[in-house]
């Protein structure tokens, strides 16, 4: 392995949702990402999403343990000690009840950045309340933006939650916590809740709303479907545009390369014509096919992009170029991100549970 984080140890309790994601992407960077799994019980409906066994647990050593039994625990320890970072994302008092939690591991390691990633935070009102993803963002203020201003709000799938207000948010924090610990030689808990993320993400937004430049309802403003020239059409062959042309030279561009004569539409920021406006719009794009749409748009300023599914995305020659996606012995799989000039990580296969107990237990 290389990569930035090369010759880091982390030890990723295993869990499901944002944790397992952090794992990936620090194992990603290179670090040695070492998982403490449970021992295989019964096989259950749900373990078809919450299995250890998916493209999100790549790059791990895979230790099975019993945490039940005292020597489970010991062996656990042994295995922090060594590590520069642990991850964990159960409840808060789980790692406690089971001997593991900050103060038994510290006093092993000093250095050690114990990183928590739970919903809503290790405190406050709701700290002990079962939630998913969806709950998270509710509470943010995200959800509510997100979405037609004519039905409920839209799920985004679980990356605003899970993804971009929990697991980035715990990767960025260990590792800031690991660079302080390098300089002032302790480690220190990080609590990432996924409830704090999400909000945090929302900074942009609260901050146009404090200075009155966002309307607290979905499709009303600029970036959330409300203008025209900011949102998804459908095409004539029913599939969908996007367009993002905000800059007024970029707007320009799209109504040129469009034929759009029509003056009405020299009124981009009268947001009392954006109704009508997009009703226009959309009754243009209808005309033609997404493919054809995007033979005049591709590679221009116009700001114009077609939307993929996840067929489509791989296949696509940006994406191709870039190798955005790989194909790991058929299984098409997006690589990782972001790049960098030197030590590019090459990550292996997801393993399976238990695979490297005797590596692990016998150094």
């Amino acid at each position: 392995m290389s990569g930035p984080l090369h010759g880091v140890t982390v030890v990723e309790m295993a869990a499901i949702g944002p944790c397992p994601f952090a794992g990936m992407l620090l194992a990603d960077m290179g670090a040695t990402v070492i998982r403490i799994d449970r021992l295989p019980g019964p096989r259950r409906a749900i373990d078809d999403y919450t299995s250890n066994d998916t493209l999100l647990d790549r790059g791990r050593l895979s230790v099975a343990i019993d945490l039940k039994q005292p020597r489970g625990v010991a062996l656990a320890l042994d295995i922090i000690a060594g590590a520069d970072i642990l991850i964990e994302g159960f409840r808060p008092g789980v790692m406690e009840r089971l001997g593991l939690g900050p103060a038994p591991c510290r006093e092993r390691n000093r250095r050690l950045v114990y990183g928590r990633m739970t919903g809503w935070g290790q405190t406050g009102p709701l700290s002990q309340a079962a939630g998913h993803d969806l709950n998270y963002i509710a509470l943010s203020g995200a959800l509510a933006a997100m979405g037609h201003a004519d039905r409920p709000p839209t799920p985004p799938l679980n990356l605003v939650g899970d993804y971009g207000g929990g697991a980035m948010y715990l990767a960025l924090g260990v590792v800031s916590a690991l660079f302080d610990a390098a300089r002032s030689g302790e480690g220190q808990v990080v609590d990432a809740a996924m409830v704090d993320g999400a909000a945090s993400l929302m900074t942009m937004m609260y901050s146009l709303k404090s200075r009155g430049a966002w309307r607290n309802a979905r499709q009303a403003n600029i970036i959330d479907g409300g203008a025209h020239f900011y949102g998804i059409y459908e095409c004539a062959d029913g599939k969908y545009l996007t367009l993002g042309a905000i800059e007024p030279q970029f707007y320009r561009e799209l109504l040129d390369r469009c034929a759009i004569l029509d003056p009405a539409f020299d009124a981009q920021w009268d947001e009392a014509e954006w109704p009508a406006l997009r009703e226009r719009m959309a009754a243009l794009l209808r005309t033609r096919t997404r493919d054809a749409w995007c033979a005049i748009l591709d590679g221009t300023d116009a700001c114009a992009a077609p939307v993929l599914d996840m067929d489509e995305a791989p296949t696509h020659p940006h994406m191709r170029a870039r190798g955005t996606f790989i194909d790991d012995g058929g299984v098409v799989r997006p690589a990782p991100a972001p790049r960098f000039e030197r030590g590019a990580p090459a990550t292996s296969s997801p393993p399976k549970v238990g695979e490297h107990t005797a590596r692990i237990l016998l150094v």
